[in-house]
């Protein structure tokens, strides 16, 4: 990243000099090694998907290129990143929700019975996955990213009683399926 040219998405290599606020106050090389660790851990605890975290991960930098020049705080920096993110893994969520009510629309009712998920040892996390996006946001954002019940309503564009209600409810349900799977 030295050299100031970022890998967008589809592989194109831009040359970010060009796309640069007047002066250079801002370089992407850095702002990259600042955030990216950062930005693909939040990807991947809101998708569990190495591949499709990393995309995320990705697609926020490249839009972040855009708006690049017209930051004036380093701090804006982090928060549109997580914004980012936060947005692009609920778009995911939502067509994923979309396409299964087409191909379910699509398809006769078949019952299918599937056998338990017997390599998935971290039970945290299958729980985790089991909640509603707005409540695994929620729960991660509010624990993992150690934000404050402001930040993370901010960040998740409710209201701080949305996200208390949210990570109270989140937490229940992980408390009562952890419980249960503990009694098996």
């Amino acid at each position: 990243m030295t050299s100031g040219v970022f890998e967008g998405v589809n592989g194109d290599v831009v040359d970010v000099g060009t796309l640069m606020a007047s002066g250079g106050e801002i370089r992407i090389a850095t702002v990259y090694d600042q955030h990216a660790q950062q930005v693909g851990r939040l990807a991947y605890l809101l998708t569990g998907d190495p591949d499709l975290a990393e995309d995320l991960a990705q697609e926020a930098f490249v839009n972040l290129l855009g708006r690049l020049g017209s930051v004036r705080d380093e701090r804006a920096v982090a928060s549109y990143l997580r914004r980012s993110v936060v947005n692009l893994a609920s778009k995911h969520w939502r067509r994923v929700a979309n396409e299964r009510r087409a191909a379910a629309r699509d398809q006769p009712a078949q019952l299918t019975v599937g056998l338990p998920d017997v390599e998935s040892q971290d039970l945290v996390w299958r729980t985790l996955e089991a909640l509603p996006y707005r409540q695994r946001a929620a729960i991660v954002l509010r624990f993992y990213e150690d934000l404050t019940e402001r930040e993370t309503a901010r960040v998740l564009g409710c209201r701080i009683g949305t996200v208390k209600s949210a990570v109270s409810r989140g937490l229940e349900r992980v408390r009562k399926e952890m419980s249960s799977d503990a009694n098996e």
